[in-house]
């Protein structure tokens, strides 16, 4: 039931934003202008930036003699019956406005097929003439994203360019974080952001679900420390139902043992406090039994709630592990990693085995955990499980080390760069708006602290997974629900760009915002 509502809502989305770029009407026809410089036609040159799409298709090889592809009154959408493709056909015909057949494919048809392929489980092949499209895939994500491809040609020049595409992404991970926690967002915006997603080729969203301001979502296990503005489980259930509609995963962040402000304030006996009594904010008090139990008791209670493979724990600002002396600062705290680590344990080791521990519930679970690198704590005996993969941001003095020691320890990593993919809202401190340019002309995934590019041998796929474009609410009335989906905007399409294709760009930053605003 969910998922068919869900489908309901998107395809209609979906058909007010084509219906307002091409018109109402029984036929898709191009709309005026179409035939100007910069909309793709038959014949154009045989690069990616001969079609017009966000991102940019990897490899398009165009038929010369071949007029372009015109969805008109009689195309209908194709694929088998029961296949696990269908689900995809039946979505583009709503956004089209055409019917959905099973087949056999006629002239004038776009048919989407599952066709064994070795060029990896996201990509696919296009062949368009005057006559239909064909979408081909090895897996049904694959022809998910020629039919993006295909609709985003659609809504910018009312045709799909003839000839063969040729199409994949460059890093297997693609998302965006925001912050629930701090700030409320509502389902539906929630959900507008996850068909925005979808149609840009991201798959993960990040939800981060908890902060010192508000914890967002229902719970049973914990009633008590919930913000009067939340999300009940149905609404999570609902976007999570989408979001896999379009090949997004919902990764959920319960951030500890920092930014608990909103657990202490129902469980004040749990607040960590120096050796003079100042409470620290935020912060939990790990020497206590009972701070691991509440955040394993959401753990085991969301964790059906998020079907997913990952789960990131967190760790970050943990004000103990800044103090100029810990362990005289937090004497409960080195008492406790001393009668668990040794003799010479300190705070840095109970917060690296705290996380192990969340860890170990999370992989019991089924989960992989990533952690922000901050949570990777320095000079500590208790290291963090090899397989953590490091989701790296800071630019400040609680950074740590640098990506490439991680890189050089064998470790995954995922690109949160404050300096480019950092949308803070109230821009505090030194957290600039990104700018969608700046990372269309100078960002790469190998960019991962400040401007600095790791080392070559670092910066591959298999070792930097991929990026997010993250959404902090720390001045969270500083924009309302529209001023940040306006905002991120732009740099949500230049990120997609260099994920899916991190070399220079064939579009200029002009043309590339202009087909922006004419594919949606």
């Amino acid at each position: 039931m969910w998922q068919k509502r869900a489908k309901r809502a998107s395809a209609c989305a979906a058909t007010a934003v084509l219906t307002a770029v091409l018109g109402a009407g029984p036929a898709l026809a191009a709309p005026a202008g179409a035939t100007a410089a910069g909309a793709p036609q038959a014949g154009d040159a045989g690069t990616s930036a001969g079609f017009p799409s966000i991102p940019a298709v990897r490899s398009f090889v165009p038929d010369a003699g071949t007029a372009a592809f015109v969805p008109g009154p009689g195309s209908r959408v194709v694929a088998a019956a029961g296949s696990t493709v269908e689900d995809e056909a039946r979505l583009l015909a709503e956004e089209l406005r055409r019917p959905y057949a099973s087949g056999p494919a006629r002239p004038g048809d776009i048919s989407l097929s599952l066709e064994r392929s070795n060029s990896g489980p996201e990509s696919y092949e296009m062949t368009t003439s005057a006559d239909g499209v064909t979408v081909r895939a090895g897996t049904d994500t694959g022809v998910f994203y020629g039919t993006r491809t295909l609709l985003q040609a659609v809504r910018s020049t009312g045709r799909v360019p003839a000839g063969t595409v040729e199409d994949r992404p460059d890093r297997q991970e693609r998302g965006l974080m925001i912050d629930i926690g701090r700030k409320y967002f509502t389902r539906e915006w929630l959900e507008a952001r996850v068909r925005e997603l979808g149609d840009l080729k991201y798959n993960q969203l990040h939800l981060h679900l908890s902060d010192d301001q508000g914890f967002r979502v229902q719970s049973d296990s914990h009633p008590e420390i919930v913000s009067a503005r939340h999300l009940s489980k149905e609404d999570i259930r609902a976007v999570v139902d989408l979001a896999a509609q379009r090949h997004i995963t919902v990764v959920p962040e319960i951030d500890s043992p920092g930014h608990m402000g909103a657990v202490l304030d129902a469980h004040p006996d749990l607040q960590l406090r120096s050796v003079d009594g100042t409470p620290v904010r935020g912060a939990l008090d790990i020497s206590r039994p009972g701070a691991a139990d509440v955040v394993d008791d959401l753990i085991k209670e969301y964790a059906p709630l998020f079907p997913g493979t990952y789960w990131h724990i967190g760790g970050d600002e943990y004000g103990p592990l800044v103090a100029d002396d810990p362990e005289a600062s937090f004497p409960q705290i080195t008492a406790y990693a001393r009668e668990r680590y040794g003799p010479d344990a300190g705070v840095a080791d109970a917060a690296a085995g705290w996380l192990n521990d969340r860890a170990a519930t999370l992989r019991s679970l089924g989960k992989r955990v990533e952690a922000w690198n901050d949570g990777f704590s320095d000079g500590a005996r208790v290291t963090a499980d090899p397989d953590r993969v490091v989701a790296y941001w800071s630019s400040n003095k609680l950074r740590g080390r640098l990506p490439e020691d991680y890189l050089r320890e064998g470790r995954q990593l995922l690109n949160l760069n404050s300096w480019y993919l950092y949308y803070v809202l109230g821009a505090p401190e030194n957290f600039p708006y990104p700018s969608g340019r700046r990372i269309f002309e100078e960002w790469t995934p190998a960019v991962v602290y400040r401007d600095a590019a790791v080392p070559a041998e670092f910066a591959g796929p298999d070792r930097i997974l991929g990026a997010r474009l993250a959404v902090w609410c720390d001045r969270a009335d500083a924009q309302t629900e529209d001023e940040v989906a306006a905002g991120i905007r732009m740099p949500l399409r230049a990120l997609t760009q260099k994920l899916w294709d991190p070399g220079q760009p064939a579009l200029s930053w002009q043309d590339f915002a202009a087909l922006a605003d004419r594919a949606g």
